[in-house]
């Protein structure tokens, strides 16, 4: 009688192929949303009675490259940890900006922040991004593939994102300026 039910769990458990992914795993890849790049780690030292106390600021653009992008601040005693605070605060302020003609902007316009002042003008199809780097993260993650822009005043990357998102947010569409003045669109232009 002991051979007979071995034998039925043989067949039991041999019936059928094994089903793939019965657990999902821990560590699995989603697709993320947004790209991320660190725009500047800044140390930053305190002086105490024992000695130097050290801790990383970070700055992080995030954007999806179809015109939402938002940027963030971290701070922490570790590097990464100051890079994932960054990460959240920037996916928590984001913002849409009006992309026209395939990747630029729809009008020239200033972004001041403090002392910071970012000038942008649309260009043509092929120009590409012209711009200093902490601008050009912004522009990129955005989904703004041509455009001039010139940095004026303050060179911190802090004052230079927040002057370019002031300058984005700023922009408005042919539809929108249309509708603030009360024509339609042709006789706007």
């Amino acid at each position: 009688m002991e051979n007979k039910t071995v034998e039925q769990n043989k067949t039991v458990a041999s019936t059928g192929p094994r089903p793939q992914n019965r657990r999902p795993r821990k560590f699995q890849q989603k697709e993320k949303e947004f790209e991320e790049r660190v725009v500047t780690i800044n140390r930053v030292t305190k002086v105490v009675k024992g000695g130097r106390r050290f801790r990383f600021a970070a700055l992080v653009v995030v954007g999806d490259k179809k015109g939402r992008v938002g940027f963030g601040t971290g701070k922490a005693n570790e590097v990464p940890d100051a890079i994932r605070k960054a990460v959240e605060n920037a996916t928590e302020n984001l913002f849409t900006i009006p992309i026209v003609n395939e990747g630029t902007i729809p009008h020239r316009v200033v972004g001041v922040y403090g002392a910071g002042r970012i000038v942008m003008r649309p260009a043509s199809e092929g120009t590409g991004v012209i711009a200093g780097s902490a601008v050009r993260d912004v522009l990129e993650l955005a989904g703004i593939t041509d455009i001039l822009t010139k940095s004026l005043g303050s060179r911190t990357p802090i004052n230079m994102v927040r002057a370019t998102v002031e300058g984005l947010l700023s922009l408005k569409t042919v539809e929108e300026v249309a509708k603030l003045r009360g024509l339609k669109v042709h006789e706007v232009r």
